[in-house]
């Protein structure tokens, strides 16, 4: 074949676009390398701060001496320990290098997750909202961060308590009793006593297949434990300022609680005639449902609050003490956090009330909102964005016409927000998966985990959050495989079950004094196997009628 032969002039236009190429290539491997060398760069500096943590884990941080909040002060923004200013779509980046780091060698387990604790006698009232929170959400106040976690921890002691065991014979009650509650669940470290376990009822005629199985072996078939009051000991009173008597409220638990949930037509709740304050329904019948038939409900939830709410105020007020009341609640417990908060403050003259809720759906009508600001109720409402619960009822609609205040004003039917909101967002943490969960957005572990990591808005999760990430997974499944923690792993040892000295496995019996209420029925304190034994003792002339008995248990 004859050899091509080319022009001069084609040559030289050749050995032009050759450089051409040449001088591409060269930069983009150049940028290549320059990223390569930044990425690096960064890797390395992350290494670096993360191993510093490591080494400190072993001590505590110190205190940012705390100065006495007001409009024109601003709490000190920098965080105790350095944050990895890492974006978004890196953050898996971060989550590396911690397990790597921290997690692979145990280092993170050596770290405490309790902070010092340091006076806000100067500052309780701005951290519950007597200026509605200005300068402290953005970026939140560490003393204020703090508060929340303690509220919400109360909050979570009514789900780790409450025995909602289908085959227990004490389904529905509390485990503990109101003095080893809180040692039980390690939260004496807060400095509160439970001096009362609040019960509630929910007169809903629930269909026979929701309903609980072997209902007369119960020990209750109308009521369930809901929340109880809590006081702060003599040195947390002189910590924080004042005595605090806190109401904790647990969230839907009982199928009979979720049919009154979904009762959202509204009912007078204040018996002024002057007022038109509305709430749901629902929520109002789990808080003001009591009968004379029943036996631990012969007072409503609310009575029962108030009462013991009064004992307390009376017994302190007579000591010159300052006083106030902080209901909490997580869903359901929310609402009925507020019920608490509205009935005080109209009761009981110069208290200070506050309401800190997690995950509260809207309650009541624009009237109620309004009432509960005339009374001065501090109200600050954490919710994480993709929680559904926190929009229900009415899902967007309300928000959309609560933005037309002068329309949405004269609609006493529609469901309004109350107070201020503290809102976060799953994405923010590097932990957890990012699996569509609406059971684990609205899990309170979850919302306690990302109150513990906020710093503000704009930053990234804080590395210096101290509570332990394996609460995260307690009852849902949200954090990265990476970790190696088990999904759902809080339950009692052995589900319950203990070994009698026979060598029996069998449920352990329950003393009258756990149910921490007068003279309970006797099967309500024996377990069905031991009514079995006793039966079976009997003597044998009359084993045809004791046959009959057995059929039934």
């Amino acid at each position: 074949m004859a050899e091509l032969r080319m022009t001069p002039t084609r040559q030289a236009g050749k050995g032009r676009r050759s450089s051409k190429r040449a001088w591409k290539l060269s930069k983009l491997l150049m940028a290549f390398r320059l990223h390569t060398a930044k990425s690096a760069a960064t890797a390395k500096r992350h290494r670096f701060q993360l191993s510093c943590l490591a080494r400190m884990s072993h001590q505590l941080t110190p205190l940012h001496p705390v100065a006495t909040i007001s409009s024109r002060t601003q709490p000190d923004p920098i965080p105790s320990r350095p944050s990895l200013n890492i974006p978004k779509n890196n953050k898996r980046l971060l989550i590396k290098l911690v397990t790597s780091s921290n997690f692979a060698n145990g280092g993170a387990s050596k770290t405490p997750t309790w902070s010092p604790k340091e006076p806000i006698s100067a500052i309780w009232r701005e951290l519950h909202g007597s200026d509605n929170w200005s300068n402290l959400l953005d970026p939140l106040h560490p003393a204020l961060r703090r508060e929340i976690v303690k509220y919400g921890e109360f909050c979570e002691a009514t789900y780790d308590a409450f025995d909602k065991d289908p085959l227990s014979e004490f389904c529905g009650s509390c485990i503990y009793t109101k003095h080893t509650l809180f040692e039980n669940l390690n939260l004496s470290k807060h400095g509160y006593k439970v001096t009362k376990l609040i019960y509630a009822m929910s007169p809903v005629d629930v269909p026979h297949w929701f309903d609980r199985e072997h209902a007369a072996e119960t020990w209750c078939k109308d009521s369930n434990w809901m929340g109880y009051v809590a006081v702060s000991s003599d040195e947390e009173t002189q910590r924080i300022g004042r005595r605090d008597i806190t109401v904790a409220w647990r969230g839907t638990a009982m199928p009979c609680e979720w049919f009154a949930d979904i009762r959202t037509g509204m009912a007078r709740f204040d018996e002024d005639q002057n007022v038109n304050v509305k709430v749901a329904k629902g929520f109002l019948s789990i808080f003001r449902s009591k009968s004379d038939a029943s036996k631990f409900n012969k007072m409503s939830a609310s009575e029962q609050v108030m009462k013991e709410v009064l004992k307390q105020v009376n017994i302190y007020k007579s000591r010159g003490q300052d006083i106030s009341l902080t209901a909490t609640g997580h869903s359901l417990g929310g609402a009925l956090a507020l019920l608490t908060a509205y009935q005080a403050a109209k009761l009981i003259p110069n208290i200070f009330v506050s309401v800190i809720s997690f995950a509260a759906p809207r309650l009541g009508n624009i009237a109620f909102k309004e009432r509960l600001a005339a009374m001065g109720v501090h109200t600050l409402r954490v919710v994480v964005k993709q929680d559904i619960v926190p929009r229900l009822p009415g899902f967007e609609i309300y928000s959309l016409l609560t933005r037309i205040d002068a329309v949405a004003r004269k609609f006493h039917w529609m469901y309004r927000h109350v107070g201020v909101q503290l809102r976060l967002d799953t994405s923010a943490s590097p932990y957890l998966k990012d699996d569509f969960d609406l059971t684990g957005y609205h899990n309170l572990e979850i919302y306690l985990h990302l109150v513990d990591g906020y710093h503000n808005k704009l930053s990234q999760f804080r590395t210096e959050a101290r509570r332990d990430l394996a609460l995260v997974n307690k009852s849902t499944d949200m954090l990265l495989e990476k970790l190696r923690i088990p999904e759902r792993w809080y339950q009692a040892p052995n589900k319950g079950l203990v070994c009698n000295s026979f060598g029996r496995w069998v449920k352990p019996k329950r003393e009258a004094h756990d149910l921490d209420l007068p003279s309970p029925s006797p099967l309500a304190i024996e377990p069905a196997t031991t009514t079995l034994l006793k039966l079976l003792q009997q003597d044998r002339s009359t084993g045809a009628s004791n046959m009959s008995q057995l059929i039934t248990l």
